[in-house]
């Protein structure tokens, strides 16, 4: 293995927490899949800090990194929603959200040729209110029980914060489809 294949390696990794943080997360140990879903948040952060600073990165990373932070979002959000911690309507926008950026690339590639993805500010807040949403509600049913409230407001930021960003990637899907034609 050439250290160049590190961050990718650390992608893939990434991808095997999943499994086990559902698991613990169906099987009341919420604080164990709390600590694997900031493990992977850290390995996340590694894996690019090492791309960029080494100029590791690759076609295959590019592809690899996001995919597996959405498919451990989709699963930890799926989850909770399964278990009646999150809403459901919350739970389907976020993933709505993630379907409609996959397809509006997908489209766009299909009709224009390759577009690299270029994650707007909003759309980086958006994550990390998800992620804090995440963090927050694993804890509460954890370490330490949150004020209801708290919780409550955070889940609807989120869901206003979704709807934005959503919105956005179309007003740019569109905006870059119209330019060319």
């Amino acid at each position: 293995m050439k250290p160049e294949h590190i961050p990718n390696l650390i992608s893939i990794l990434r991808f095997l927490l999943i499994p086990p943080a559902v698991w613990y997360l169906f099987h009341g140990q919420a604080a164990t899949s709390l600590w694997l879903f900031i493990i992977a948040g850290v390995s996340d952060g590694l894996d690019g800090l090492l791309a960029r600073h080494y100029g590791w990165g690759s076609r295959l990373g590019s592809i690899l990194d996001p995919l597996a932070d959405k498919f451990m979002m989709a699963s930890i959000y799926i989850s909770l929603g399964w278990l009646g911690v999150l809403p459901i309507w919350l739970v389907a926008t976020v993933l709505g959200r993630d379907v409609l950026i996959i397809a509006g690339a997908l489209g766009y590639h299909l009709a224009y040729g390759r577009y690299d993805m270029e994650p707007h500010m909003l759309s980086k807040l958006n994550t990390v209110l998800q992620v804090a949403l995440v963090v927050f509600v694993l804890m509460s049913l954890s370490v330490m029980p949150l004020p209801e409230l708290f919780l409550q407001i955070l889940i609807w930021v989120v869901m206003f914060s979704t709807l934005l960003s959503g919105a956005t990637y179309i007003s740019i899907w569109y905006g870059r489809a119209r330019e060319k034609r």
